[in-house]
């Protein structure tokens, strides 16, 4: 009889961690019961990370979307630095990129299409006659396989099935993201295949370091690490390599974003902000600063680091200042910025490009840190 009595009271606890667990408040506010749903059949989550000194990053495996990013700022408050919603039904029903996992192909690819080894391939047009970043249904709209390896570590598997959105190949692909005790995340991308493909692959995280997500970055200071860039058309897609010297896209020492946000130079026209591809002088190299993002507001910097020849830099330029995100917070018309690690937009097309071809046998590796710090002011 006691025995049976263990069982039960061991069962019922056990019940009672889980719902426990399902209806946990994270630092930044959100609940994780509310992104407990059902997408195409799968079952979605809220996986919530933590390091030694308390910051804190919430992922849910709807389209691998970064949620929340809780870092301190120079006074020792903890701040969200992205954008995102507060429940899994307001992503389903938008069809926003808010920090989410990009692929088969991040950014543009010309007309929807690419040819690779003789055979030409036909995908969705989503964007002005183009395919941007996979497609409506690319796979920031698709349920991952999650599994957290640690408190520090969530491990996201999906595979896109050969034919998918018109990609050839099985893709096999692994995100793996950790925040680390010193206040960064990584994330790292790991994809094989069964046959020749292109793979781009990156995240789409809507960066906001003044702590205060309903308001603009324009105050915000910048720094890319890169002397020339992809300059495009009036549908964004590439058109030529261009010298960043003594245009408003020389941002090789930083600069303030209101400066030259809105200067009269047909690029920044073009992309009614800054929406365009750097190509970094860091060759490669993780330990080298690729980009720098700065709130003097908030006191929080943001070094970006990768193994990627690319940068997008994007301003929130499209956002409409409708959009309500998490606690009800309006985001507005440049409520954020994005600094998206990457291989250039529609190399498949642009052989002088950095090739983006992936054949089976060879393993695709791309990964990005995003690092915290804070900077005092000599007055404080």
């Amino acid at each position: 009889m006691k025995k049976v009595l263990f069982i039960a009271l061991a069962v019922a606890a056990l019940l009672s961690c889980k719902k426990e667990e399902k209806n946990i408040q994270t630092l930044s506010g959100l609940n994780t019961k509310d992104f407990v749903g059902k997408h195409e059949g799968r079952k979605t989550a809220l996986y919530v990370l933590k390091n030694s000194t308390g910051a804190e990053a919430c992922i849910t495996n709807y389209g691998g979307r970064l949620v929340s990013l809780m870092v301190p700022d120079r006074r020792g408050n903890f701040k969200d630095v992205v954008l995102g919603y507060g429940s899994i039904a307001e992503y389903l029903a938008s069809d926003g990129n808010y920090g989410a996992l990009i692929g088969r192909y991040g950014n543009r690819i010309k007309d929807a299409k690419f040819t690779l080894d003789g055979k030409e391939y036909q995908l969705p047009a989503n964007n002005n006659g183009h395919c941007l970043h996979g497609g409506p249904n690319g796979f920031h709209t698709k349920v991952w396989e999650a599994e957290k390896i640690d408190a520090q570590t969530l491990k996201l598997h999906y595979l896109s099935k050969d034919g998918e959105a018109g990609f050839p190949g099985n893709l096999d692909v692994t995100v793996t993201y950790k925040l680390n005790d010193d206040n960064s995340i990584d994330i790292l991308y790991d994809a094989t295949t069964d046959k020749p493909t292109v793979c781009n692959l990156t995240n789409h995280s809507y960066f906001n370091l003044s702590g205060k997500l309903g308001t603009q970055i324009l105050d915000h200071y910048v720094l890319i690490n890169a002397d020339t860039y992809t300059a495009v058309d009036g549908t964004l897609i590439p058109q030529s390599i261009e010298p960043v010297d003594s245009t408003p896209m020389d941002l090789r020492r930083q600069m303030i974003l209101r400066a030259g946000i809105d200067e009269d130079f047909e690029q920044i026209v073009l992309g009614k902000g800054y929406d365009h591809n750097w190509i970094l002088n860091t060759h490669g190299n993780t330990r080298e600063i690729a980009a720098r993002v700065y709130s003097d507001v908030s006191g929080i910097l943001m070094d970006v680091y990768t193994n990627e020849p690319g940068i997008q830099f994007y301003t929130g330029n499209f956002m409409a200042g409708s959009d309500k995100g998490k606690h009800g917070v309006l985001y507005p018309h440049r409520g954020a910025l994005c600094l998206e690690t990457q291989h250039y937009p529609d190399s498949p097309n642009h052989p002088q490009f950095p090739s983006t071809t992936l054949r089976p046998g060879e393993k695709y590796h791309s990964e990005v840190k995003y690092a915290f710090k804070t900077y005092t002011l000599p007055n404080e």
